[in-house]
């Protein structure tokens, strides 16, 4: 069975065996369909940098430094494809899933889809990708791209039940189906909590050498689609227990805020429903943001008068504008948004640092910023100016929610809504997440995965 790198080896490409990290960097670029590139599922370069850029306050107006990590240099384009990977991986070690009896199925609304459609492939599965039909055209291109299946169901980023009724069909007819539900498998969970997680608390020290910070990350701020990358946040509050996690959803789709639903355009987050895989009692704060602020703020970043107005009237460096422009998406941009608003709402300043994360890049919304400009007429100097003022500069702190006792245990007892009335969980299951030890006894298994990984390298 074909296999990539263990957990430790995501954390630490050096490790890898160096002739095959050359061969794993030289396919990245020159054959990005070949298998080697599982060996490229890292947050690091080939030079062991971690991909990050730290934002110039001319864009954010804040003094506290904000440093967004991007898994736009990922295979596939998004690090949602660790997740699609770690969750393969298990699930093959355990033997519960093998390449010549099983087809795959991937529920996603675009992201974890993708990774699951270059995992599942490049890993020889017969894979199938379920995700709404109005999510944007280059992720159907690109799940195509990669070998695997597509099935449309009806809604947006937020009709994530329609999925799940969609998965359930195919399931039920046919017994080679395998799912592989990033909602719910704590591989996903396990992926950002260990290689996510580690690497922010190493970027910390490296910052801290470069004049940034204090060796410290004061607050990890990630918007929730399946709440994956938001674990990273339980790793970092292990080493500094006053750090804070802060989580983001649409204004337009506030479910955990006030059990609110609804459509929104921020393709990635925010599905009406809290997953299994999120520990909302770690959550320090809730925040909403609204979904036009996200597609606005990447529209100065995709047309030519707003990238002029950001170096020309906001004084920022025009290669620091490009770099941007090619680096986020819709919900990298909320979750800058959202980290502007937790500097301004804990007070932090220049001694503080705040990690977020961009998905995926600007490659993916060609055609959403393409309709928005044709919906609207391309922006010009007034409204480019109005934008960064009002969606960066100006970002209150409304819409904020603290994760107080009562706000954890109702964002908690939401489960129960998706997870035993409909995909079956017990009562008694979803009671023992209450436990901090049910975590910890998750996280403690990455090293059991690693160790049948290498007996199975061993032969």
């Amino acid at each position: 069975m074909v296999t990539g790198p263990s957990f430790e080896e995501m954390l630490h490409p050096q490790t890898i065996d160096p002739a095959l990290r050359k061969a794993a960097l030289a396919a990245l670029t020159e054959d990005p369909l070949n298998p080697l590139n599982l060996y490229n599922i890292t947050w690091r370069d080939g030079h062991n940098r971690v991909y990050h850029l730290v934002l110039p306050p001319e864009l954010t107006g804040v003094a506290t430094a904000i440093v967004v990590i991007y898994g736009g240099s990922f295979p596939s384009g998004s690090h949602k494809v660790g997740a699609a990977y770690s969750v393969l991986l298990e699930k093959q070690l355990l033997g519960e899933v093998d390449p010549n009896a099983h087809t795959l199925v991937w529920p996603s609304t675009g992201n974890y889809g993708i990774g699951g459609a270059f995992i599942g492939c490049r890993m020889e599965y017969d894979s199938i990708v379920v995700l709404p039909e109005e999510m944007s055209q280059e992720r159907f291109d690109r799940i195509t791209s990669y070998g695997a299946g597509i099935i449309r169901t009806a809604g947006s980023e937020s009709n994530v039940k329609e999925i799940y009724d969609e998965v359930k069909r195919l399931s039920g007819g046919d017994p080679k189906i395998r799912v592989l539900n990033q909602f719910e498998v704590m591989g996903n969970y396990r992926f950002h909590y260990h290689v996510t997680g580690n690497t922010l608390v190493e970027l910390a020290e490296e910052l801290r050498a470069e004049g940034i910070g204090a060796g410290k990350i004061s607050a990890f701020v990630s918007a929730m689609g399946s709440a994956g990358t938001i674990a990273a946040g339980d790793r970092l509050k292990q080493v500094w227990s006053d750090h804070k996690i802060v989580g983001l959803e649409p204004i337009q789709c506030p479910t955990l805020y006030n059990n609110g639903y609804g459509a929104h355009e921020i393709q990635g987050i925010g599905d009406k429903h809290v997953t299994w895989i999120h520990n909302v009692f770690n959550m320090d704060a809730l925040m909403a943001i609204d979904d036009m602020d996200a597609l606005n703020g990447l529209r100065v970043l995709a047309e030519d008068a707003g990238r002029q107005v950001l170096a020309d009237r906001f004084g920022m460096d025009p290669a620091a504008v490009s770099q941007l422009s090619q680096t986020l998406g819709i919900s990298g941009i909320c979750n800058i948004i959202g980290a502007i608003k937790t500097a301004k709402f804990y007070d932090m300043n220049s001694d503080d640092v705040i990690v977020t994360v961009a998905t995926d890049a600007m490659e993916r919304y060609g055609s959403v910023m393409a309709n928005l400009r044709e919906r609207r007429g391309p922006l010009d100097e007034a409204a480019a100016t109005a934008i960064v003022n009002g969606v960066f500069h100006r970002a209150g702190t409304d819409w904020i929610m603290e994760g107080g006792r009562d706000a954890r245990e109702r964002w908690h007892n939401l489960k129960y809504y998706t997870w035993v009335e409909q995909q079956g969980k017990s009562v008694a299951e979803l009671d023992a997440q209450r436990d901090p030890d049910w975590w910890r006894g998750h996280q403690a298994q990455v090293a059991e995965i690693d160790r049948r990984l290498l007996a199975q390298r061993r032969g």
